[in-house]
Order: C-alpha cells, then structure tokens, then sequence
C-alpha cells in the first residue's frame, strides 16, 4: 500500500513527522508520499516560496527509510486540488491501495473539498485523530464506506473510509513561525536541518517597517 499525506508543510515540525511514521508502520505502507500544497484552496497562500517549503521537507526526511518527497502539486498550475492529485497518482500505480491520511479538523470540512466524492475513486481516507476524538455525525455516503478493520484497505484499491488515533503532539505550525519572528529557539520542535534552512534563508522574520525622513 502507498499513502499519501499532503500540507503546507510551512514549516514542517515533529508533530507532521511523527505521525507519519507512525501511520506508515501501522499500515504497513511501503512508502508514505509527503506531497507539499502550492496554492491551498481553503486558505491563504502560504507567505514562504514554494521551492523552500519544499527544501525544508526534503532535509527533514533525508535519512528516513520510505518516505518519499512528492512535488507533483508544486508542478501543476492552479488551485492544488487532492481529487487530481489522487487522480494523478493512481495513473501512475494501477491497482495498488493508496491510502490519503488526514487529520480531524480537515475531515470535519471534507464536504467543502473540491469533487470529495470523487476522491474515494482513487484512494481509501484514513483520518488521524488524537485521544479522546468524539467523532462526527457521517453522511450516509460515509456511514457506507466504514472499513470493517485495517486489514480491509490492503484488500481493496480504494473506497473506504477508517479513523486511526495517532500520538498527539500539540505543536503548530503557525505557533513556531510566530516562534521564530519574536526572535526566540524553535529547538526541539523540528528537525535542525530545518531549523538550519530557516535562518539561512532569514523565513519568518517580522516584516521591516521603514520610516521616512
């Protein structure tokens, strides 16, 4: 089974890492693509280019057995819709399980995603909830796709619906870039390599006001 686990990634941190290793070994994946969003459909464009959100991931997964880095979404004009990158990927791997990995908030708002439907036509969701995750209210479009148990989404290409609590690290990404423009360490909340990319490439700092003479 390949998955898939999309973002910003502005800037990736050990709350995005350590659940994507934990839901690679849980599912057995044989590699999970971490696929970085160009232009998010339900949010601002990110406020850091493209190519260095992309060199930030790259470096934190350097040395990590099967994951591979994914920038199909960065190469593809437009809106970075999951229905055509789903579509995309299923092109290129037949009949192999692909499993899209989302988090809780964003399930909660799938049925404003661009053709959601559709993306149960190239991929099982697995969604990712913290302890304690009280659920929602599913359609009965959703109700019907519920896997029985895991081992259901290696038996089928795609279709299903499951939900998978992962360790739950209370780091944000919006947090470490205020983090970083007050001035202060985001040690231990990331990779050094990533930390090492931000100061040379001076990301996040507060904008430079300039007074007139």
């Amino acid at each position: 089974m390949i998955g898939v686990y999309g973002g910003t990634f502005n800037p990736v941190h050990y709350g995005h890492l350590r659940t994507a290793l934990e839901v690679k070994e849980l599912f057995e994946l044989e590699q999970l693509r971490l696929i970085p969003c160009r232009l998010p459909p339900h949010r601002d464009e990110p406020d850091v280019p493209a190519h260095l959100r992309l060199q930030m991931l790259e470096a934190a997964v350097a040395d990590t057995h099967g994951f591979n880095v994914d920038r199909r979404e960065l190469d593809r004009a437009g809106p970075s819709y999951m229905v055509d990158t789903l579509h995309s990927l299923r092109a290129e791997i037949d009949n192999t399980p692909l499993l899209l990995f989302i988090g809780a908030d964003a399930f909660a708002g799938l049925e404003r995603w661009h053709q959601w439907q559709r993306l149960f036509d190239y991929a099982h969701i697995v969604v990712m909830t913290r302890p304690g995750y009280a659920g929602l209210a599913l359609s009965a479009f959703l109700q019907q796709r519920i896997a029985e148990d895991r081992t259901q989404l290696s038996r089928q290409t795609a279709g299903l619906l499951t939900f998978q609590e992962v360790t739950a690290l209370a780091i944000s990404a919006t947090a470490i870039r205020e983090l970083v423009a007050s001035g202060r360490d985001p040690q231990f909340l990331m990779p050094d390599r990533v930390i090492e990319l931000i100061r040379r490439h001076h990301l996040y700092q507060p904008p430079t006001h300039h007074t007139g003479n």
